[in-house]
C-alpha cells in the first residue's frame, strides 16, 4: 500500500523526507509540500503516515487488504500515544483498527543496550523479552494470551 499526500493538509515541515528509509519521500520546491516520487519502490514501512503531524499521509489499501472503492484514513494520537487505521468501505461500512505508538519527542535518543542494567535471572528465564515489562502498556499486569482473552485459536483464524 503505497503512500501518497493530501496537498491541502501537509504544511512541508520534512519529517517524512527525514524518516523514509527508501528516500522516496521528498518536498516539491515551488509548492514546499511532501509527496512520494516513486510509489513502486515504497517499503510499506508507513514510517512517513507515523511521523506526519499534519495526518497528511495516507496510504492506498490493495484489493486483499480493502476492496475498490474504499478508503484509508490514519490518525496519530501522540497524547494518546496510539496510531488509528481506519478503512471506509464504499457501501459506507467502517472496520477501526487501533495500534500503540511510541510516545518518545521527536529526535530524542534512545537509550543504547550497553547502557541498560542487565536483566535479573527471573527476567532472563521467563518468557518476556528483555526489559518488556517496562517497555510495553500491560493493562492488566500480564502477557495478553488467547487463553486470557477468552478465546480459543481457530484453523485459519489470526488474531
Amino acid at each position: 500500500m503505497p503512500t501518497f499526500v493530501y496537498m491541502t493538509r501537509c504544511d512541508g515541515c520534512g519529517h517524512c523526507v527525514d524518516i523514509c528509509p527508501s528516500d522516496i519521500m521528498h518536498i516539491d520546491e515551488t509548492h514546499r509540500r511532501a509527496y512520494n516520487i516513486e510509489p513502486d519502490m515504497c517499503w510499506e514501512c508507513y514510517s512517513c503516515v507515523k511521523a506526519c503531524p499534519q495526518n497528511a499521509i495516507d496510504v492506498r489499501g490493495y484489493a486483499d487488504f480493502a476492496p475498490l472503492g474504499h478508503s484509508v484514513r490514519v490518525l496519530r494520537e501522540e497524547e494518546k500515544g496510539t496510531i488509528a487505521w481506519k478503512i471506509t468501505f464504499r457501501d459506507g461500512r467502517e472496520k477501526n483498527f487501533l495500534s500503540p505508538i511510541t510516545t518518545k519527542p521527536w529526535g530524542s535518543a534512545i537509550p543504547k543496550l550497553a547502557e541498560l542494567p542487565e536483566p535479573g535471572k527471573e527476567i532472563r528465564d521467563s518468557q518476556l523479552l528483555c526489559f518488556e515489562p517496562n517497555n510495553i502498556r500491560f493493562d492488566d499486569g500480564g502477557l495478553h494470551t488467547l487463553k486470557a482473552a477468552g478465546l480459543k485459536l481457530k484453523e485459519g483464524v489470526y488474531y
